[in-house]
């Protein structure tokens, strides 16, 4: 899903979508202002929840020390590292030995601000996009005193995220039969 997908979706939603703008997507300035702002605001909240899954190698030596940031720009949470032994004190790690080292990790989702395209992929899963335009409304919307919109979408969202599995796989078991 893009970012003028998650636009659309949100402005009609509140709707406030535009027949007539296609490119704002609405006829409402503060609304048009406002809404990477907020996408950027609730996809950073979803990422947390439902973390996005990345993997990267690199080539490290013996005796080598890196932070966890040093993996990638986008990294938020260290998940493991294979192939390589390693120890792991806080942020920092150093390889024991050298060779072809495996990061999993958790991902900042790409930052949106009011230059971004609109037709940047957005990261999150499924799953957490189908809840996004609720914290969307319930954000753009609250400074609205004269109706209780912004609460009523924030509410929703809420009941949503609760019930958005954080998990990014089930896991798996596998039995192998071994001869005595």
């Amino acid at each position: 899903m893009t970012i003028k997908d998650m636009k659309q979706r949100v402005y009609r939603l509140i709707e406030e979508l535009s027949t007539t703008d296609t490119i704002k997507l609405t006829d409402d300035p503060d609304l048009a202002a406002k809404i990477n702002t907020s996408i950027n605001i609730v996809q950073n909240e979803l990422a947390r929840i439902k973390k996005i899954p990345k993997i990267t190698t690199k080539t490290v030596t013996e005796g080598e020390t890196m932070l966890i940031t040093d993996i990638a720009s986008d990294v938020y949470q260290l998940n493991r590292i294979s192939g390589v032994t390693f120890d792991l004190v806080q942020n920092e790690i150093t390889f024991l030995e050298g060779g072809t080292a495996k990061f999993y990790y958790y991902a900042y989702p790409t930052q949106i601000d009011s230059e971004t395209a609109d037709t940047t992929v957005l990261d999150l899963s499924t799953d957490a996009l189908e809840i996004m335009p609720f914290g969307v409304a319930g954000d753009i919307l609250k400074a609205d005193v004269s109706t209780n919109y912004g609460a009523v979408y924030s509410n929703r969202y809420n009941e949503l995220k609760q019930g958005l599995d954080a998990r990014n796989n089930a896991g798996s078991i596998e039995f192998e039969e071994v001869e005595l």
